[in-house]
């Protein structure tokens, strides 16, 4: 076995002896599916410590020729899979972490490449002793020699499996490297591209491959990422069910698990959790924040304070539980070239300090690349509200955030005029946040002035459905919770009045039609003139 050829099974092992371990392996089946065809480039990309160099480890195992690892995969879910047997130790498969190959070259790209290069070439003299390897031949020419020679030998060759892990260290690390990071691209493409050599190749980072500014040298592949996960989505991070059952194994509370490290959510209801964060609270044995030991962390507060317009805005509306538009269509799949603020909260989806929720209805919006999004959990909110606590550009809305509590108690104790004080004051100490103009700025404003109370409280909904209509917010109470449930319209440049008659004559009370607990119908408008707000609460008759 070598240190980048054939790898054998070691890695894998480690994995499959730890204490947890979640068995992935029916991605093999996807990946043999398109070995030796046209469709046999494929990117894989996912936040951090999501999985995706476990899956590198384990498809090494599976592919590396020279070992016998079906002992590793013989109870695996893959074993069950018709090509399992076809592929198994078949493919002489070169595994390249690039991250390791930049940090021993001191993050100089051409020393990267040239050391890979040599690395690799040393391996193939000692495997084909027979070939002719010249130290100043190009990789992809010797690999193209050696796949020549065993067709015309033996009549046909098994070909290379590539597997990179960390692809995109370079434009991360390297980020102002126009240079370095075109040599970069373009030694892949001639590594790849329309190689017969080829039998499969895979790759994993964080970012999308498709531009970095005009260059597009890896068209060739497939791209699956957190916009657009495809057939891949449930392989690389762990599932609701693997939750489930890790939680009843380990005698943990799924409702707060769910609560900490869920809301990465794909299509068919499929929900993700970051790995890493759900291993370590099981093994800790607690429900803390584990994000900021990866990398991102650092760059969040950089990408949050760029000077885009409406950026600021949107980030408070995202802090305060909401759901905002992202246009991905023109991110250029790197961390330096923001164009506006959809750049900067589209690097955040794929970051994981965002999620896309696929089953938001976007009012008039027809287009394929424009997402809803939120701030997915406990954890990933924990982190934004570390940044902005003390950050000069969000001034004040932790101080606006710990005047909750005391707003909700008087909301349950019906007090209508300290209500609208409450609502009030924080109008006029935040006005720098956000400025009213229509319904929306002020649903963003009231659910900051209720986060922290609503947190550990309430589930929070949104544009919910009801009667003959939409509600604005509805709070439903969370499990083991005894407190009214409470359904919010919101009116600008109106009257309290007219919010709790549009409750009653849209009849919104229906969707609580099968709920037994108390719920508070809380109307609340903004005048523009006086610029106060009304409140009227009253408690809904049982239908």
């Amino acid at each position: 076995m070598g240190s980048y050829l054939n790898t054998g099974f070691s890695d894998f092992e480690f994995s499959l002896n730890s204490e947890i371990y979640i068995d992935k392996s029916e991605v093999i089946s996807l990946l043999n599916r398109f070995v030796n065809t046209r469709q046999r480039y494929i990117c894989i990309s996912r936040p951090r410590r999501f999985g995706k160099s476990f899956t590198a480890e384990m498809l090494s195992a599976y592919y590396s020729k020279g070992v016998d690892s079906s002992f590793l995969f013989d109870n695996l879910k893959i074993a069950k899979s018709d090509s399992y047997r076809n592929h198994l130790n078949k493919y002489n498969t070169i595994f390249i972490d690039m991250q390791q190959f930049l940090s021993n070259a001191d993050k100089d790209v051409s020393k990267m490449l040239s050391n890979l290069e040599s690395e690799i070439k040393n391996e193939l003299r000692a495997l084909f002793p027979e070939q002719e390897i010249a130290e100043d031949r190009k990789l992809n020419q010797i690999l193209s020699d050696i796949y020549s020679r065993e067709t015309e030998a033996f009549g046909k060759s098994n070909g290379f499996v590539f597997i990179i892990d960390e692809w995109d260290c370079i434009m991360r690390e390297k980020q102002t490297d126009a240079e370095g990071i075109k040599l970069y691209l373009d030694y892949l493409r001639a590594l790849f591209k329309d190689r017969s050599y080829v039998s499969l190749a895979y790759m994993t980072g964080i970012l999308p491959i498709k531009k970095y500014g005009t260059h597009s040298a890896l068209n060739m592949f497939r791209e699956f990422s957190m916009t657009e996960p495809g057939e891949y989505a449930p392989f690389v991070g762990f599932t609701e069910e693997d939750v489930k059952e890790l939680c009843i194994q380990f005698n943990a509370d799924f409702y707060s698990m769910k609560k900490w490290y869920d809301g990465y959510i794909f299509d068919n209801d499929l929900h993700l959790y970051n790995p890493n964060s759900v291993v370590e609270s099981l093994l800790r044995k607690k429900f803390l924040s584990y994000w900021s030991q990866t990398e991102t962390f650092e760059s969040l507060s950089r990408y949050i304070d760029l000077n885009m317009s409406g950026l600021r805005d949107d980030i408070v509306s995202l802090i305060a539980g909401n759901e905002i538009a992202v246009n991905s269509a023109t991110f250029h799949n790197d961390m330096t070239t923001f164009n506006n603020k959809d750049d900067v909260l589209t690097l955040l989806i794929h970051l994981g300090y965002l999620a896309i929720n696929p089953e938001s209805n976007l009012k008039g919006v027809d287009n394929d690349k424009v997402f809803a999004v939120h701030i997915p959990n406990d954890e990933i909110r924990k982190e934004f509200k570390n940044i902005t606590k003390d950050n000069q550009n969000y001034p004040g809305i932790y101080a606006l955030i710990d005047q909750s509590l005391d707003l909700l108690e008087n909301i349950w104790s019906m007090n209508n005029e300290k209500v609208a004080q409450a609502f009030d004051l924080a109008h006029q100490d935040h006005t720098s946040i956000l400025k009213y103009n229509d319904e929306n700025s002020l649903s963003c404003v009231i659910s900051l002035a209720l986060y922290l109370g609503t947190v550990d409280t309430y589930t929070v909904h949104r544009e919910l459905p009801a009667g003959k209509g939409f509600a604005d917010m509805v709070y439903l109470p969370k499990v083991g919770i005894d407190k009214p449930a409470l359904l919010v319209e919101l009116k600008y440049d109106k009257t309290a009045e007219t919010a709790i008659d549009q409750i009653k004559k849209k009849n919104y009370g229906r969707i609580f039609r099968d709920y037994t607990g108390d719920v508070l119908l809380v109307g609340i408008n903004y005048d523009k003139d006086t610029k106060e707000h009304q409140c009227k609460i009253e408690r809904m008759q049982k239908l």
